[in-house]
C-alpha cells in the first residue's frame, strides 16, 4: 500500500433518518444503526470496532445529527468527542461526505479517507477488511474512486445498482489481491422488479453497498468538478475549523445547500471510478425480513430465552419485546411482532415490506410522534 497508515481515515455515515422499514424499533431520533437489532450489540458499535481494524483509532470519524452525536457518545463513551461531527439537518450523502472531508483535509492534506454508512451488517469481518485493504491500495496509486459492489442474488428494488464494464476490466487492478475489479459503466436507482430481474439477468450489475474510497486530493477534485457550489461551502467550512465561527459557519452553510447523495452529485459524473467486486455477507437491514434472513451464527447475536415469552400451538415466528411484559402467542405461524414501549407491530412473515404504509399511514394522519 503506497500510504502510511497515519494517513488512513474512515468516515462512518451516521446520520440519516432511514430505517424506519425496522418500526417500531427503529425511529427518527434513533435510526437503525443506533438500535440493539440482534442483542448484542449496536450496528455503530460494530462499524467503528470494524474501521479500528483497517485504520488508526484517532482517525475515525462519524458523521451524525445531534441526537446521533449523544448517542454515539452514549454508546462509545472513549470514542473522541471531537471526531463525532454534527450535521445542523440531513442534507443526503454529499453535503455529508463534504464536511468530513473538509475536516480531514485541514488535519491531512495527505489522507486516504473510506466512506461507509454505518448501517451495514458485515458478516464476513475478515473478507471486508481484505477488500478494504485492496480498495485503499487502488485509492493510494490511481487518482480514482474506488466502490465496492455486491454479487446480487435477487432481483432486489430496494438497493442501488452499479453496472460494470466487463470487456474492459480497470488498467489499476490488483491480480495479487485476488478480487476482481472492473471500470465503472453507471449507476442506477432503485428499479422496478422488471428491471431488477433484467439487471441479475445480465451479469453486469453488482449491489451498491455504499462504500467508497479515495485520496482528499481526489475528494476535493471532484467536488469542485461536479458539484461547485458544494466546494465552495466545502472551503468555508475548511476555513472556519478552529475558529470562534465554526458552527455557526456550518449552520449557515446547511440552511441553503441541497438534498444530494454522491452518487448522483460525484459518483455518476466521475470519469474514473473503479469498483472492486466482493461478497462479505452484505445487508443493509431494510426491513424486518432482511432482518430474518440472518443466520444469528453468523452475527454477534444473543440466544437466550426470554422467559416471558410464551407460545402455544405456534411455530416460526419472530418476537422483540419490551422489558419483562408477558407475551402469549397461540396457534399463529410465520409472525412478527415487535413491542415497545408505546407501539406495537404484529405482521405475517411475507408481509413485512409493507410496514412502509404503516409509516406513511402514521404520517399522513399527524402521529409524528410515534415515527
Amino acid at each position: 500500500m503506497g500510504v502510511p497508515r497515519e494517513h488512513l481515515y474512515a468516515v462512518i455515515m451516521a446520520g440519516g433518518t432511514g430505517g424506519l422499514m425496522l418500526w417500531p424499533c427503529s425511529r427518527k431520533k434513533a435510526p437503525k444503526e443506533f438500535i440493539d437489532v440482534f442483542d448484542g450489540g449496536t450496528m455503530i458499535e460494530a462499524a467503528v470496532a470494524r474501521m479500528r481494524e483497517s485504520v488508526p483509532a484517532e482517525n475515525i470519524f462519524v458523521v451524525t445529527n445531534t441526537e446521533g452525536a449523544s448517542m454515539t457518545q452514549k454508546l462509545l463513551p472513549e470514542f473522541p468527542a471531537e471526531n463525532i461531527l454534527v450535521e445542523p439537518v440531513a442534507r443526503n450523502t454529499a453535503p455529508t461526505i463534504a464536511l468530513a472531508a473538509a475536516y480531514i483535509g485541514k488535519k491531512d492534506p495527505d489522507a486516504l479517507m473510506i466512506v461507509v454508512p454505518a448501517d451495514l451488517l458485515v458478516l464476513d469481518r475478515k473478507r471486508f477488511g481484505e477488500l478494504l485493504s485492496a480498495g485503499l491500495a487502488v485509492g493510494s496509486a490511481a487518482k480514482a474512486i474506488v466502490t465496492i459492489g455486491i454479487t446480487p442474488d435477487r432481483p432486489e428494488t430496494e438497493y442501488g445498482y452499479i453496472q460494470v464494464d466487463k470487456l474492459h476490466p480497470a488498467k489499476d487492478c490488483l491480480p495479487e489481491s485476488g478480487i476482481p475489479m472492473f471500470t465503472v459503466k453507471a449507476f442506477a436507482e432503485k428499479p422496478d422488479s422488471t428491471t431488477a430481474q433484467e439487471f441479475l439477468d445480465s451479469g453486469d450489475f453488482y449491489w451498491n453497498s455504499g462504500i467508497l474510497i479515495w485520496h482528499i486530493d481526489v475528494a476535493y477534485c471532484e467536488f469542485e468538478r461536479s458539484m461547485p457550489d458544494l466546494y465552495k461551502d466545502l472551503l468555508s467550512i475548511y476555513n472556519a475549523i478552529g475558529s470562534e465561527r465554526e458552527r455557526e459557519i456550518i449552520e449557515d452553510v446547511y440552511s441553503w445547500i441541497h438534498s444530494v447523495s454522491i452518487t448522483y452529485g460525484i459518483m455518476e459524473k466521475a470519469e474514473n471510478v473503479c469498483m472492486l467486486a466482493g461478497d462479505f455477507g452484505w445487508t443493509d437491514l431494510g426491513s424486518w425480513d432482511e432482518v430474518l434472513k440472518i443466520d444469528r451464527k453468523d452475527v454477534e447475536a444473543s440466544d437466550k430465552v426470554d422467559p416471558h415469552l410464551f407460545q402455544v400451538e405456534s411455530a416460526n415466528n419472530f418476537v422483540i419485546k419490551d422489558g419483562k411484559k408477558a407475551v402469549a402467542i397461540v396457534g399463529l405461524e410465520d409472525i412478527i411482532v415487535i413491542d415497545t414501549s408505546d407501539a406495537l407491530l404484529v405482521c405475517r412473515r411475507d408481509k413485512s415490506q409493507d410496514v412502509r404504509k404503516v409509516v406513511d399511514l402514521l404520517r399522513r394522519e399527524g402521529f409524528e410522534e410515534y415515527l
